[in-house]
């Protein structure tokens, strides 16, 4: 059973817009999952949000965001303050700019999802963008709200659909300073060789049984 689409919108460029689906590139469904029960009683578990002080819990709609300034000060938000800063339009994929595809280092990719063409009239709207990003090799960068986060995103071709990334933020990728203190002097030739016939005895075709989970299996 093909996965059924968990966002719904729009897919626009300039004056081209069409209707498009996104679904998950990745499942989890297949994973072993437990829950966490009472020893004495058998019971299951569920989690609370609790006041820290008075260990009561605390309703949904009493719940506020809040951003520490200092050890013992906080500033609170209101949900109405967090959506005046949020992206306007939550559905609609609006393609701001293009960029040469191998420009995205791999350490910004995030999450992958699969987007088609909601019906057979947005097929050739979609269609002509997609083929253009794969006769230029660029992707495309557009803005979404995804898991309730604004989220940059990346377009990029592939077979007859789009893959959307979603990007990394900028303060979450380091600029690689661990890399630094490494010795730049050239390795000994001859280990060089060994290592280098060591790869070409063990290349082969890439396959998912590669990255299967051994202890998913015994479980």
């Amino acid at each position: 059973m093909a996965p059924r689409s968990f966002w719904e919108g729009y897919l626009r460029l300039s004056l081209v817009t069409c209707r498009v689906a996104m679904t998950p590139a990745t499942t989890t469904s297949k994973k072993v999952r437990f829950n966490t029960l009472n020893r004495a009683t058998g019971n299951r578990i569920e989690s609370r949000y609790v006041d820290e002080t008075t260990g009561k819990p605390v309703k949904d709609q009493d719940q506020r965001k809040a951003y520490p300034i200092s050890d013992d000060r906080m500033i609170i938000l209101e949900d109405e303050e967090l959506e005046s800063v949020a992206l306007e339009s939550t559905r609609t994929i609006d393609i701001d700019s293009f960029i040469p595809r191998d420009d995205i280092n791999w350490i910004w990719l995030d999450t992958a999802h699969y987007l088609t063409p909601d019906d057979k009239i947005a097929e050739e709207a979609f269609s002509v963008i997609r083929d253009a990003m794969a006769a230029t090799d660029t992707v495309g960068i557009a803005r979404l709200v995804l898991y309730r986060r604004e989220r940059a995103v990346m377009l990029v071709p592939r077979d007859k659909g789009i893959v959307v990334w979603t990007l990394r933020y900028g303060d979450e990728v380091r600029d690689g300073e661990q890399l630094s203190g490494i010795d730049s002097s050239k390795p000994d030739p001859k280990a060089l060789k060994l290592i280098t016939k060591l790869i070409d005895e063990r290349t082969q075709e890439w396959s998912p049984a590669l990255v299967e989970d051994p202890v998913q299996k015994r479980l």
